[in-house]
């Protein structure tokens, strides 16, 4: 059994937190430590216990506390070689024995957890989804997410659990007020997953066993928790009689742990 809480999930920052049985991880350190900590404390977790915190790319809604999260309670970070070179400023505040690479399609091990980085199209040095693995479960995040890829599919097959990004809606996206560059990047090849891509990448991960999906990285602007739900929950019903639980990564509040088997 593996057990996952988003801490916070958005564009103004994003944390993960995954454990096994006996390995407690992070994906991304975005928001302040502050809110970190407050957040883990709200789930019964000591950040003192924290083993690695793992980093899908530079962008400063990933990777805002990781200097000083690893600085203060001497917790190794795990990111790809670009990602490193990308991310001057965080590495100088982290001692040289705590900066771990890890290679891009490599599983790696981190106490009794299996953890394989795919590659994801978005706009950054070279980012990163993680596959995770341990008592015979696996669960995958998935965020910041131009487009579906073969390699994706693959790599989130067979998990029981997928936190996967559902970030705009693309009416809702035409008619907000952001500029038309940033509606350009973000409906883009290398911007973020629309709720309707979401969805139909959903369905088709329920044939290899996925039982649970959380979707992540709404847009404050782009997208309702509401309207993100409804479309995937539409799609699901359209395509199989196969029902599985959908929750929503709140933007500013710790979920519920999700004890997945």
């Amino acid at each position: 059994m593996l057990h996952f809480c988003s801490l916070y999930s958005s564009s103004e920052g994003n944390c993960f937190y995954v454990s096994g049985l006996n390995t407690r991880i992070l994906v991304d350190a975005g928001v302040s430590l502050k809110k970190i900590e407050q957040a883990l404390i709200t789930i019964n977790v000591n950040i003192t216990d924290i083993d690695a915190v793992l980093v899908t790319h530079e962008h400063t809604d990933h990777s805002k506390s990781l200097g000083i999260l690893s600085k203060k309670y001497n917790i190794p970070i795990y990111a790809n070689e670009k990602t490193w070179d990308a991310l001057p400023s965080q590495k100088e505040k982290i001692l040289k024995d705590n900066q771990k690479i890890f290679v891009p399609e490599e599983k790696f091990k981190l106490g009794d957890l299996t953890i394989y980085p795919f590659m994801t199209p978005h706009d950054a040095a070279c980012p990163c989804g993680f596959t995770v693995t341990g008592d015979g479960t696996k669960i995958s995040i998935a965020t910041d997410l131009g487009h579906i890829t073969p390699t994706i599919i693959s790599s989130l097959k067979n998990s029981s659990f997928v936190l996967l990004e559902s970030n705009y809606d693309v009416e809702v996206l035409k008619c907000c007020s952001y500029p038309y560059s940033l509606k350009s990047r973000i409906s883009g090849p290398s911007g973020h997953l629309s709720n309707i891509d979401a969805s139909k990448t959903i369905v088709k991960l329920m044939d290899s066993g996925l039982k649970e999906v959380m979707l992540g990285h709404l847009s404050k602007e782009s997208n309702f928790p509401e309207l993100a739900y409804q479309t995937v929950k539409n799609e699901i019903l359209s395509q199989t009689d196969i029902k599985i639980p959908i929750h929503i990564a709140s933007r500013s509040l710790p979920t519920n742990i999700l004890h997945i088997a």
